[in-house]
This record gives C-alpha cells, structure tokens and sequence, in this order.
C-alpha cells in the first residue's frame, strides 16, 4: 500500500488529520463539521485574534454556535495556531483563504499564494490539498500544482490537488453546510477520489466533475448566474420607475408562472464575498483569451451604480417635502452585505452611506449585527440604537438591509418618511402613505 492508498484507509477511519486554512466564514464552518463526525481538525489563521477566539472556544461565525465550538474544543477535536509550520502534520489541506479584487478590479491572488508558499515549503508524501478559495478556471493546474510538483513530488503519486469550490451561504437557515451538494474535482482520477472521499463524510451529497478547471468554472457559473439575473431585476426596477410601477408587484405576480420563470429581486447593489466578486474573475480569464464576457460587463454596470440610484431617489423624495439633502438626518437601516448576518464586505450600504454623505447628510446608522464599520476614506461609523427619538427626528430612514429582527412597523409609525430598497415593508399595513420604493 503506498502513501495515497493509506491516505485513503485513514480518511475512511476518519483518523486523517483535516488542516484549515483560513478560519473565516467558510473555513470555520468547514473545521467544525468535520470535527464535529470525529476528525482531527487543525484551523490555521494569521489573524490571532481569531486563533484565540478558536482555543477559547468562542465563535465570531454566526453559523457556529460557541457551545458547539467550545464542546469540540474540550473534547480536543479542533484546535488553531498561526504557525502554519505545523501544516506538515496534516493529512489533508483545504485553501480557504479570501480570494478578493484589487482597486483596479482585477483578481488578487495575494492570500492564496502566500498560503500556497507555506504548503510547498512543507508538502510531503501522502498528503491531499484541497483549494476551495473561489478563483478563475486553470488556478489549479496553472498555479498550485507547477508550485507544488517544483518540490521533487508528483501529483497523484506522491500527493493529491484538488479543487471543490465553497458554497456556504452565510446565515441560511435552510440549506446548512451538510446539505449543500459538494462539487470535486481532481488534477487525476485519484485526486478526485480522494478529496470526494473526505467531503462525503461530512456532505450529504459530492458531485464529481471531469476536472479542477471545470470545478473552478461551476463556482464561477453559479454566482455569474445570480449576478446577471440581479442585474436584469435591477434594470426592471428602474424601468418600472420610470413608468410609474411597482416593481415588487410585477415580480411577484411573474413569479406565479410555474414553469420558465425564476424570481430574482431588485435592490440597492450587490454586496458579499462571492456574488460582485466572482463573475468579475470569470470575466478577467475570458479577457485574456480575447473573449467579451458582455452580460457580465452589463450586469456588473447596472448592479454597480445601484446605490447611486439610491442616493438620487433620496435626494428626490427630500426635495418633494422642501428639504435639501445637504444638513437633512438620513438613518440608514442596515449595512450588512445581506439579511442576519454581520459581514459588511462589498455591501452597498457602504456606498449609499458615503454617497449621501458626500452630499452633506448627517448620517445615523442602525445594524442590530453591525456594531462599526469603517469606510474606505477612513471615516467610521458605529451602530445606534433604533429609540422613538431617533426615528422621530430622522428627516428620512433608508432601508438598505432587511434584518429580520427590526419591527418595520414600528419604523414606519415613528418616522416621517422611508425610502424601502428591499421591500421590507411589504406587510405594513398603516402608515403606508410614508412608504416610498426603489
């Protein structure tokens, strides 16, 4: 039996060690399901404050409860460092570092090679490394395997690479890690038998592809998906404003076709780590190849000046009551990317904030997930309470996220005005006549 075949018989025991790297939204969830079903987890992160928080058994994820954490970390299951020196250890290795843009929008693959340097120093026989990082097709086989095979060892002989892309959704309370179907693929048929080996004992279902370029292309497509159809909501919304419509009324009532139509709702911009992100990557590789990725650029145009309409249409319904936005009170209600969760990464509250702050509006903001955020000119922003004196006294409450925990109802008796980008208002039934949509 050689290196990979014993590989396998210890995955199979689940006496593999699991190493994590990266110990943020995707790979703390990752590390704790697979100490949870009894695996040896070692979480590698270089910021220490999460390392802490890890051997504390304190979790900073909302998806990770801190008992469940603290549990497996009392039971010596999981356990974090920042010395990735102890990489060598571990059986298997999942990537799961940001994979972000840079200013000019072009991929930045910084984390991910650096991370990468640390395994090549320590690669050793009979390991398998996993990047589940989001990044463009041919990483994979570009990058991390020439890195890794300029050790002296052979990819599927001496170890294994594969790709299987994260498909977490932050803050989802009906489909968890577990039942997320969980795509493969290997740089050889043994690479992919072994990376499907480790994940089928943590997800429901693995699905296996051809490659870790058509891996890398799933991921691509899935969040290139929902990014154009965003995108084409988004258009319809402003058509509708033009013609006077209800934009949620029309969707809706599309949406009641049962088959050729699936719904994708309007809002203030595209926010999070995957979904403004990722069709920019796909978009990048076609460019080198001479190919116009045209519904991504068309799409990531409409959903990028989204918050300028926002901006527009709240200075616009100021101007109806006589008020300039220039010294008005604007409470923005929520600035997390998405709904209950508290990552506030390429949120489009960001920009609406400093849009109308630009314009000279003071500024409050309420996130009952968010305590402070800081903005890319450096100006800084803490969370206040939602009190009867502070609707009151707001000229205009914007809605940028739809938290579940926040009575709208509430909001829309205490103030005088709102401006609702999300439609959270739907099932509001007095005071409507303040309520105004995107």
């Amino acid at each position: 039996m050689n290196r990979l075949e014993e590989l396998g018989a210890r995955i199979d025991a689940r006496e593999a060690r699991i190493g994590v790297i990266g110990l943020g939204y995707v790979g703390l969830p990752l590390a704790v399901e697979f100490a949870r079903i009894g695996f040896p987890v070692t979480g590698f992160d270089l910021d220490a404050s999460k390392v802490e928080s890890v051997q504390n058994g304190v979790s900073y994820i909302e998806d990770v409860p801190s008992k469940e954490l603290a549990r497996l970390r009392g039971e010596g299951r999981i356990e974090a460092h920042s010395d990735l020196g102890k990489l060598s250890g571990c059986d298997v290795i999942n990537v799961c570092v940001p994979t972000p843009l840079t200013k000019a929008r072009d991929p930045d693959v910084s984390h991910l090679a650096k991370a990468l340097e640390e395994i090549r120093r320590r690669i050793r026989s009979g390991q398998l490394v996993i990047l589940g990082s989001t990044t463009y097709p041919g990483t994979t086989h570009e990058l991390l395997m020439p890195m890794l095979e300029s050790t002296g060892l052979q990819v599927g002989v001496d170890f294994s690479l594969a790709f299987a892309p994260e498909r977490i959704d932050p803050g989802n309370r009906e489909f968890g890690l577990r039942e997320i179907p969980k795509v493969v693929g290997g740089e050889t048929p043994l690479c992919a038998e072994l990376a499907a080996k480790t994940f089928r004992a943590v997800f429901d279902r693995v699905v296996t592809v051809s490659s870790t370029q058509a891996a890398e292309m799933v991921k691509l497509l899935e969040n290139t998906f929902r990014a154009i159809n965003i995108g084409l909501a988004n258009e319809v919304a402003l058509m509708c404003d033009r013609l006077g419509l209800d934009v949620w009324e029309v969707i809706e009532a599309a949406a009641t076709k049962p088959y050729g139509f699936m719904k994708f709702l309007p809002g203030p911009g595209l926010g999070g780590h995957c979904i403004p992100v990722d069709p920019t990557y796909l978009a990048w590789k076609m460019k080198s190849l001479n190919f116009p990725a045209r519904f991504i650029e068309l799409a990531t145009d409409i959903n990028g000046h989204m918050p300028e309409h926002v901006a527009d249409k709240v200075s616009a319904l100021l101007n109806l009551d006589r008020i300039a936005v220039n010294g008005s009170r604007i409470l923005i209600l929520g600035v997390a990317y998405k709904a209950d969760v508290s990552d506030v990464r390429e949120s489009p509250a960001l920009d609406v904030v400093r849009l109308l702050a630009a314009k000279g509006a003071e500024i409050s903001v309420h996130d009952p997930h968010v305590g402070e955020f800081v903005l890319e000119d450096g100006t800084g922003y803490k969370s206040v309470a939602l009190s009867d004196d502070l609707l009151e006294s707001s000229d205009l409450v914007v809605i940028v996220t739809a938290h579940s925990g926040v009575d709208y109802a509430r909001v829309v008796a205490k103030t005088p005005r709102i401006f609702d980008t999300r439609n959270a208002t739907r099932d509001v039934k007095s005071g409507r006549e303040k309520i105004h949509k995107l």
